[in-house]
């Protein structure tokens, strides 16, 4: 099994499994990877430095590193977009292409209150919210509805 950093074209940065290297990239011809933060399927992998062995070091010699990594930042916020991301999930219903019927009939009291999620064209959004009906935009990727690990 080979691990390999990956990254999408927003540069959020995952981990893939695959079976080989052949099978990295006959996955992502057929579009079968795709982002887990924003579902963008422009996947490649990230360069990676194999370890360098360059020779013994003297006891009395240390070598120090210090290197801002501002990825450290980038993954705190995925993990933390992730999380919310489940929980909406996990506590709202898919209502699928019907999100704007749905979100009317609650609006206006036809239907008991719950937290709904699905899809809407632009001229649905609009007139949902020129009725007064508070939604909001957020980008769900489809891996995130199914089992995650």
């Amino acid at each position: 099994m080979k691990v390999f950093d990956l990254h999408c074209g927003q540069f959020h940065v995952f981990e893939g499994w695959f079976a080989s290297e052949l099978d990295f990239v006959s996955q992502r011809e057929r579009g079968l990877i795709e982002c887990p933060v924003c579902g963008d399927a422009s996947v490649t992998k990230k360069l990676s430095a194999p370890r360098l062995n360059l020779g013994s070091v003297s006891s009395n010699e240390t070598h120090h590193v210090q290197a801002h990594d501002s990825s450290a930042h980038n993954d705190s916020l995925q993990s933390a977009w992730m999380s919310v991301a489940r929980q909406i999930i996990a506590n709202t219903d898919d209502v699928g292409s019907s999100f704007a019927e749905e979100a009317r009939k609650i609006h206006y009291g036809e239907i008991p209150e719950r937290g709904i999620r699905g899809k809407a064209t632009s001229d649905e959004t609009t007139a949902l919210l020129e009725e007064g009906i508070s939604i909001m935009s957020l980008p769900l990727p489809e891996a995130l509805k199914g089992q995650l690990q």
